[in-house]
């Protein structure tokens, strides 16, 4: 409350003070208690159990602000957005914002199995990176042998968009996370006017991009971090109204929390998001009193 930002009126997100609880705060969040100030408390979901209303908000609320926050670029009807490892928990939360508003969701993703996944949660199409492989950084522009294989993979990505739309529309927002080995082709395939947002480096942090397309066709390359209270309030509201759900794929003993990490390190983690039961004593309580009978 007393950050210079915060008493301006501005985005606490920018404040110095800011920090993400159990990200940037030494409290963390696998414990039977924990810290946290009274503005971060939501009303949970009635009609969800304790470990869906808990899986689901650091993933919705981080690409409800990816999509929502940025001046002139907020998602709006009948935008194609392209969503990277749209089966994931920041795509899976992504295709749904989208379709609330009215938007055309496009997911990436590796392998056949997400497919169907993808398109249950509203995605008009899915494309399947696994058939291309031009990813990684950006060869030199003066290697021509180099960048223009690069050039060619990147225009074949480019249409299979446009073969999922049946028309030759690009992106308007290009939704990022995987960062290194993917940015090169987001900023070329984002439409002219439109923004690449991003949030996270999972395949690495040294980005490349050809400038050229950037500046000439006026792109945005917006990074974006968690959410404010606002942001949360909003897609909390969507799980409230029944807009999203928390794709909740698997629950696991608080004792298991050590593997339940292991398992992302090895990405060989299930579709959607992941929970720990901490003080509930089983699986599917959704309420005091159900706690109070367990």
């Amino acid at each position: 409350q007393e950050d210079p930002q915060v008493k301006a009126g501005g985005d606490p997100m920018y404040g110095a003070s800011f920090r993400i609880w159990g990200y940037e705060t030494s409290w963390g969040s696998f414990a039977q208690f924990t810290k946290v100030q009274d503005h971060q408390c939501l009303p949970k979901p009635k009609h969800l159990s304790y470990e869906a209303a808990a899986a689901y908000m650091l993933v919705g609320a981080t690409a409800y602000r990816m999509l929502t926050r940025w001046q002139e670029h907020e998602v709006r009807k009948d935008d194609v957005v392209l969503i990277w490892g749209g089966a994931g928990g920041l795509g899976s939360m992504a295709i749904q914002i989208c379709k609330a508003f009215g938007a055309k969701p496009i997911a990436v993703v590796a392998g056949e199995d997400k497919v169907e996944y993808c398109k249950k949660l509203g995605a008009v199409g899915v494309i399947d990176r696994r058939k291309f492989n031009h990813w990684g950084m950006l060869p030199h522009w003066e290697d021509n042998e180099k960048y223009n294989a690069w050039l060619q993979g990147a225009r074949a990505f480019g249409k299979a968009i446009w073969d999922v739309l049946g028309e030759k529309k690009s992106p308007r927002i290009v939704f990022e996370h995987p960062g290194e080995s993917t940015v090169p082709t987001s900023a070329f395939v984002c439409d002219t006017g439109g923004m690449v947002v991003i949030c996270a480096g999972t395949t690495g942090y040294n980005a490349t991009l050809d400038l050229r397309y950037h500046w000439m066709r006026q792109k945005r390359f917006q990074g974006s971090h968690f959410a404010n209270d606002k942001e949360a309030k909003g897609f909390n509201d969507l799980v409230l109204e029944g807009k999203a759900d928390p794709c909740l794929s698997r629950t696991w003993k608080f004792s298991e929390t050590g593997a339940a990490h292991q398992l992302m390190r090895e990405n060989k983690h299930p579709h959607g998001n992941m929970a720990i039961l901490v003080n509930a004593k089983k699986e599917g309580l959704k309420n005091l009193e159900e706690a109070k009978k367990a």
